[in-house]
């Protein structure tokens, strides 16, 4: 086996048992079926690092975009009941995800993104994602998840989880269908907008069969949120242009689609360091982390497995 090839299965493997870990981390609480209702001990006030369902019967953990959801719905009538709640915990655990990993947490510790990396290595004809639709997650966090909050109420001051309740995938996935099969109670309930939401899900499904990280790269608010920190967080990718030769080879790995050369820290890439470990063989790529760098040169092609 090519050294290379050797080190490609090394930190892809190490990648896929990170997110696996983080999986279960989050979703930790196998007591459910027997005792019939969500986790709601004391890991419940942590805030889990990906998109992961508050209320997935195994969850232990918190969703940041849920949390963020019920702080902003509220917020009208705390205020006019003269309360000032800001809920600096939720936005605080967030921003200081966002500024020391961006979107590094995405690629190595989302459960939601480790699902569609999944079903995209089942064999199929590969379709690219058109780059404008990587505008749609911006839109998303900021009419989903802030506007319509805010400024929807009904009759009583509170405003509606709309991204939550009108288009998560992993809340229908993690919650949605095992509360269902667990609460034989909520069958009765099933109606039109749970038939959407598994129609919803099952599209984003097969869509990431076709595509790499479909949700994620197009619809996620979550990855929105920390594509912005992804300039300034402490773990960048770092470019030197004297070492470029332009071979390309890092375009062609990029499993998201980034021209690396050209904006090595985009808000879109997902810290898979595929670019970095796979394909550039001049030292023009290392990371970055808190101003120390690694730069994990590939092997050459040619040279033979030790």
């Amino acid at each position: 086996m090519p050294a290379l090839y050797r080190h490609r299965l090394s930190m892809e493997r190490l990648r896929f048992w990170i997110q696996s870990l983080w999986l279960f981390l989050s979703n930790g609480y196998w007591a459910f079926p027997v005792s019939g209702t969500l986790y709601q001990g004391p890991l419940k006030v942590l805030c889990s690092p990906g998109l992961n369902c508050y209320s997935c019967p195994a969850a232990t953990t918190f969703c940041p975009i849920g949390s963020l959801q019920q702080l902003l719905l509220g917020v009208r009538l705390a205020l006019q009941s003269g309360h000032a709640y800001l809920g600096t915990y939720v936005l605080g655990c967030m921003g200081l995800l966002g500024t020391a990993f961006g979107r590094l947490i995405c690629g190595w510790a989302c459960p939601f993104g480790l699902v569609q990396e999944m079903l995209h290595r089942i064999p199929s004809p590969k379709l690219a994602i058109p780059g404008w639709l990587g505008w749609g997650k911006y839109l998303v966090l900021l009419l989903l998840v802030v506007v319509l909050p805010l400024t929807v109420i009904d009759d009583f001051g509170l405003g509606l989880p709309w991204f939550c309740k009108f288009l998560c995938p992993a809340g229908t996935l993690e919650a949605g269908i095992p509360m269902v099969l667990l609460m034989p109670d909520l069958r009765s309930a099933v109606g039109v907008l749970y038939l959407y939401k598994l129609c919803l899900l099952a599209l984003v499904l097969l869509w990431s069969i076709a595509s790499f990280r479909p949700f994620c790269r197009s619809l996620c608010p979550l990855g929105a949120f920390y594509g912005m920190f992804n300039r300034i967080s402490l773990i960048r990718l770092k470019f030197d242009a004297d070492n470029c030769t332009k071979c390309g080879a890092c375009h062609r790995i990029c499993p998201v689609d980034i021209q690396v050369d050209r904006s090595p820290n985009s808000g879109e890439c997902i810290r898979c360091l595929r670019c970095c470990t796979e394909a550039c063989q001049h030292d023009a790529l290392a990371v970055e982390i808190a101003g120390h760098v690694w730069r994990p040169r590939p092997a050459p092609f040619d040279q033979p497995a030790r």
